[in-house]
């Protein structure tokens, strides 16, 4: 069986498999959630082929088809192994072209019940964009406060949470650069999207950059209107929680480049503290020093709807579920 849905219909199918079939270059860029790479054409195939289609469109679709009959002969194993006949099958490649739809012909042959989707992974760019673009329908709970005060800590801790840093690999300040290579911004977005697939989250308060990620307008722009939750804790356990975060992965190349960023905004004499308690490892007293700077250049919020102490990670936990449910009630009275 093969049928072909545009992505609203496609997003509601419930998949035993979910296929990528563009090259893994195209894959590895941006996918969609849970997608699987079974390659149409490999990296070099796609590029070959392309060049070709410029010059010939009929010998560029039958070196196609030759290469898409190998790769596949080297799939089916793999795939029937790891999906029994019968299953439920998405597939998608970058327009709805052929490379999904020789794909999905031969699936379907085998006994696969395949569902194509309509404009292949542009389709779905598409309605991303358009998601994006129109007020939110998840409402927020946003956890605000200085630096270190184990806002990150509780989103990994709480369900129904969006972790902006996390999908965006950086830790958000100007030394947050530590964690190795963002995803691209279409990888983000994806990442954001499925997130957001609930009624009400936390979320941590950012700016709208994370790094070279930068947050869609609608939600940035509703993180500033939406229920705020002030967490604040002690300077002893901020700093221990950036030690601990921070000192394992923080090199000479990251502290100097980081430090960089800030020089413009903090005085001469601040910066060669800086440095000089880096090179003998005061890493108390130079996280100390760091928080002073951030701190001064906090503005907490005008209209704060709660107010948290973060001390006992745990503790705020249980006193933010409660506030979830009790917030989720008043939504379903709506």
């Amino acid at each position: 069986m093969l049928e072909e849905l545009d992505y609203a219909e496609f997003l509601k199918q419930k998949f035993d498999a979910l296929i990528d079939a563009r090259s893994p270059l195209e894959y590895s860029h941006s996918h969609l959630n849970k997608a699987l790479n079974f390659y149409a054409l490999n990296s070099e195939e796609h590029q070959e082929i392309g060049i070709l289609y410029k010059h010939n469109q009929a010998k560029a679709k039958a070196k196609g088809a030759e290469y898409i009959c190998a790769n596949m002969a080297k799939h089916i194993p793999l795939f029937t192994d790891k999906f029994r006949i019968g299953a439920k099958v998405g597939i998608y490649c970058a327009r709805g072209g052929l490379r999904s739809k020789s794909m999905a012909v031969i699936l379907s042959e085998l006994g696969y019940r395949v569902v194509r989707l309509r404009g292949g992974f542009k389709a779905y760019r598409a309605y991303l964009n358009d998601f994006f673009s129109k007020p939110l329908q998840c409402e927020l709970l946003v956890l605000c406060g200085n630096t270190a005060c184990g806002k990150t800590e509780l989103l990994e801790l709480l369900g129904h949470s969006i972790n902006l840093e996390k999908m965006a690999n950086h830790l958000g300040s100007s030394f947050g650069d530590i964690l190795g290579k963002q995803p691209s911004q279409k990888a983000f977005d994806e990442a954001l999207f499925y997130s957001m697939q609930t009624k009400l989250a936390f979320i941590e308060s950012e700016s709208r950059k994370i790094g070279k990620i930068t947050l869609p307008l609608k939600l940035y722009e509703a993180m500033q209107k939406s229920f705020k939750i002030h967490c604040f804790a002690s300077l002893e356990k901020r700093i221990e929680r950036i030690e601990g975060l921070y000192k394992a992965k923080m090199n000479a190349v990251n502290f100097y480049t980081s430090l960089r960023k800030i020089s413009p905004y903090i005085s001469l004499n601040l910066r060669l503290d800086l440095e000089d308690a880096f090179k003998k490892e005061q890493w108390q007293k130079l996280i100390a020093m760091l928080l002073e700077y951030y701190d001064k250049s906090y503005k907490k919020s005008s209209q704060i709807h709660y107010e948290l102490l973060t001390d006992d990670l745990l503790k705020a936990k249980k006193e933010l579920m409660a506030l979830y449910e009790e917030r989720l009630k008043v939504l379903k009275q709506f």
